[in-house]
């Protein structure tokens, strides 16, 4: 995995060095064979061989079963990381099918296609018009396309889950819920308890916890958060982009857990203000994500910054869809968030299969259905 995905970003890198100092150097890029989802099945595979050696589950003795473990289709491509004392006694136990079970996993499957198809595809046009000449457009426009970003990776990487998560339901396997409505986070570390739930896990397990966790000093905790995060970036792609974006987070989190910020609860106007200013610095960092550049990143904030003006809407159609599915989502995210045990009615049978339609009906006729991959599918 070094190799396939590092191989470019140190000779890129040591190239750019030596040329600052008038010195030429280039060996021959990397770019013709990198496995699909090599991370992911990596994650799996790292977090088998620890386990084994820490003695938390015994060495499998079967490579069919350890194979399919490592590469079950479902998640192979973008995740969920399943851990192997999850996984593989399912993969070893006889399933019968199960009717709820099944029909839990097509409720998942249909409610991140429209995630993904609807709200992240439609969202991407607007994005990757905007991103690949935010220069000729006002600072309005690149503030909406950050923000319309947020929504198109949660809505892409949040889909893809919710589509593995229900295939693998319908084959009557149970993987992990990867999100947990992470924008109504009151703080980054309250972030990733509910963003990337199995990567958190797996770097707190795997990394966080082995360098000492918080069972040390606090100079030597906030290394560890430092290092943690650092290694998140790094896994997330070989450019400086994306080291500055986990470093972000990393920081962020220092911060909060040095004032006593990281687990303290807020209730009322306090908690949207926390809300509020969690998403504003996700997405401040997201841009960050998205750029190809760290100097495309700074001047595409400046250029928001500097020029603040009215957004140019760059299709009246498509901006109803954004809406839209905006829409949806928000009234489902607030729902579950602030009134799970509320709303009794949208439970009834005929309300539900409404939905059901409704919901099929909008993949089917605002669909980006010719769009491309998924986004962590690079990763």
């Amino acid at each position: 995995m070094l190799v396939f995905k590092y191989y470019n970003f140190f000779n890129e890198s040591i190239w750019t060095l030596l040329s600052s100092i008038g010195l030429r150097y280039e060996l021959h890029g990397l770019n013709w064979a990198i496995p699909v989802g090599i991370s992911f099945f990596t994650f799996q595979a790292v977090g088998y061989l620890f386990d084994v050696y820490y003695k938390r589950i015994n060495a499998e003795k079967s490579i069919v079963d350890y194979t399919l473990f490592v590469c079950f289709f479902p998640q192979i491509f973008s995740g969920p990381i399943s851990k192997a004392n999850e996984l593989l006694p399912q993969i070893k136990t006889e399933r019968k099918f199960d009717y709820q079970q099944g029909v839990q996993g097509l409720k998942f499957l249909l409610w991140g296609m429209f995630l993904k198809l609807v709200l992240a595809d439609r969202l991407g046009l607007y994005v990757d018009k905007v991103v690949a000449d935010y220069e000729m457009y006002n600072g309005g426009t690149c503030v909406l396309a950050a923000f319309f970003y947020s929504l198109q990776i949660y809505g892409d990487f949040a889909g893809y889950s919710l589509m593995a998560i229900g295939v693998a339901k319908t084959l009557g396997f149970d993987l992990i819920n990867n999100f947990n409505r992470p924008y109504f986070s009151t703080s980054i570390t309250d972030f990733w308890r509910r963003w990337h739930i199995s990567l958190s896990r797996w770097l707190k397990d795997y990394v966080y916890i082995p360098l000492g966790g918080s069972r040390c000093s606090k100079i030597r905790n906030y290394w560890n958060i430092f290092v943690t995060f650092l290694v998140s970036g790094i896994w997330h792609g070989a450019n400086w982009t994306f080291i500055v974006w986990g470093l972000i987070h990393g920081f962020a989190q220092i911060i909060e857990k040095a004032i006593g910020l990281n687990n303290k609860k807020s209730t009322g106007f306090v908690r949207l203000i926390r809300i509020g200013a969690t998403f504003v610095l996700v997405t401040l960092a997201w841009v960050f994500f998205r750029m190809p550049t760290l100097s495309d990143a700074i001047q595409f904030i400046g250029h928001g910054i500097k020029d603040i003006s009215a957004p140019e809407v760059l299709s009246v159609t498509n901006f109803a869809i954004y809406l839209m599915a905006i829409a949806l989502v928000t009234f489902k995210e607030i729902r579950e968030e602030f009134f799970p045990t509320k709303l009794h009615f949208l439970e009834q049978r005929y309300v539900r299969w409404a939905e059901y339609v409704i919901i099929f009906c909008l993949i089917l006729l605002c669909g980006a259905l010719d769009s491309g991959s998924f986004i962590y599918g690079s990763f």
